[in-house]
């Protein structure tokens, strides 16, 4: 039993790395960086956020959306202040995950995760696309229809071999079935190794070489702090994707930790630096890939293609990765999504909609953060106007029983309940279903005091908790009964 499931992660692990490969080359070629550069940040990162982190099965690697906020850094500073900003971002993660942050991703709804995968499964497919170019230009004729043909080929046995058998992972057997059909046909398409050339040695620990000053950390600073919020948001995502794929737990913290670490290590042996990678992770998981070999095998298997292999992962047709990486966009993308659009909440729907409008037209970080706070702006909203009275009329006095809760958003709707210039000399304020909920609750209280005592009249506050009886007197307002 366990020698069989040591076999099913290892080959999950092997066939991961194929997918690893062109994504890593690519992406480093994004950032106008050798790609090397990116393969070495693969080993690093994969290897290392799976030995030690949160969450097995997902895998990580050098990605193309921190990638792309460093592109900049790279042509007007150039390498060794991209691998200090590297090292300084991963320094970030291992403070966030050692603050115990990791929870905050608790705090995205579900339907910007359901935008934020659907989103990543667009830019996928799309990214796949450009693998049907050659030095800039669409393929045409004979290259169009050998390319097209292959990846039909690879998508189709994906998806059908498991209805055969399950002893070995589809994609495995389609990258190499492909690989093997190209070479005995000595098929006229494109292979990886015209992308780039991967031979190489062992990586090198060095430090940066930049000087160590203010100037140098005022460069630095801002593109590390972009690269861990991003490579934070996209690894917490995917985290709690793959909760829900293996319907397990992870440990979020942990998972940052180590994220952090495999970061500063990449950052010191010349890597990329990266995070959580979505298409890899469910390559892995639909591979049958559940435990920590599969994330070492594959960062292990990325360094013995630089030092011994490649010659043969060069020749792996383009045209199977593609296949394989359009399978994993259509398996990503929650089609489920789009048969509840027309039975949830409308801001819910648009909600949805405009997280993956945004991380298909930008990029993760801002579609997550636009998401949080549309969610939070139409939370406050509704919210809003929960905020009603029972009023009951005395003969010398007048009691509202507040209901709801009372904070920035809900004040001018509370305030339109009362009105001090009718009422009679004695007003009662019964909060014991009122939850006051920030400082401006407080501020909304103090001034409809105000108003009465300007009136001539009487506000007395009753049933309040005691925390917030604490800070009204505190702040001076009353007293509360």
């Amino acid at each position: 039993m366990w020698s069989s499931n040591f076999s099913k992660n290892a080959l999950a692990g092997l066939t991961t790395s194929f997918a690893l490969v062109p994504e890593c080359i690519a992406f480093a070629l994004v950032a106008h960086l050798n790609p090397l550069v990116g393969l070495y940040g693969a080993f690093f990162i994969c290897t290392i956020t799976a030995l030690f982190g949160g969450r097995p099965g997902m895998i990580s690697g050098a990605a193309g959306s921190m990638a792309v906020v460093i592109v900049a850094l790279v042509a007007q500073h150039g390498l060794q202040y991209f691998l200090a900003t590297v090292l300084l971002s991963g320094l970030m993660m291992v403070l966030f995950g050692a603050l115990r942050m990791g929870k905050l991703v608790s705090m995205v709804p579900h339907p910007v995760m359901l935008g934020f995968v659907n989103g990543l499964a667009i830019v996928i497919a799309w990214s796949q696309l450009q693998h049907f170019k050659a030095d800039g230009l669409w393929l045409h004729g004979a290259a169009l229809w050998w390319m097209g043909g292959l990846v039909a080929l690879t998508m189709l046995v994906v998806y059908l071999l498991p209805r055969l058998t399950r002893a070995l992972p589809p994609a495995l057997v389609a990258i190499v079935g492909v690989g093997v059909l190209s070479q005995v046909l000595h098929l006229p398409v494109r292979t990886l190794g015209d992308m780039a050339h991967i031979a190489g040695g062992l990586p090198a620990l060095a430090l940066p070489q930049v000087p160590m000053t203010l100037e140098t950390l005022h460069i630095v600073l801002p593109y590390a702090l972009l690269m861990a919020v991003v490579g934070l948001l996209e690894t917490l995502l995917t985290f709690n994707l793959t909760d829900e794929i293996t319907e397990t737990r992870g440990l979020p913290n942990r998972e940052c930790v180590a994220l952090g670490a495999a970061n500063v290590a990449s950052g010191l042996f010349g890597g990329m630096g990266g995070c959580a990678m979505i298409g890899q992770t469910m390559i892995n998981l639909g591979s049958g890939g559940r435990t920590r070999v599969s994330g070492v095998v594959a960062g292990v298997m990325i360094l013995l293609f630089i030092l011994f292999l490649s010659p043969l992962i060069e020749r792996i047709p383009l045209a199977a990765l593609v296949g394989v990486m359009l399978v994993v966009a259509q398996q990503t993308f929650a089609w489920s999504s789009l048969q509840v659009l027309g039975k949830v909440p409308r801001h819910d729907a648009l909600l949805i909609v405009a997280v993956t409008a945004i991380t298909v037209a930008t990029d993760l970080a801002v579609a997550v953060l636009c998401g949080i706070v549309i969610a939070a702006l139409s939370f406050a909203w509704r919210h809003a106007r929960e905020i009603r009275a029972d009023v009951t009329q005395g003969e010398d006095v007048k009691t509202y029983t507040l209901h709801g809760t009372l904070f920035f958003a809900s004040i001018a709707h509370f305030n339109d309940l009362f009105d001090p210039q009718a009422d009679p000399a004695l007003v009662l304020l019964d909060c014991r279903h009122l939850r006051l909920a920030d400082h401006s609750a407080l501020v909304a209280v103090a001034t409809l005091s105000e108003r009465y005592a300007k009136a001539g009249k009487t506000l007395q506050v009753r049933h309040l908790s005691q925390r917030c009886t604490t800070l009204l007197h505190r702040s001076g307002v009353m007293a509360a009964a």
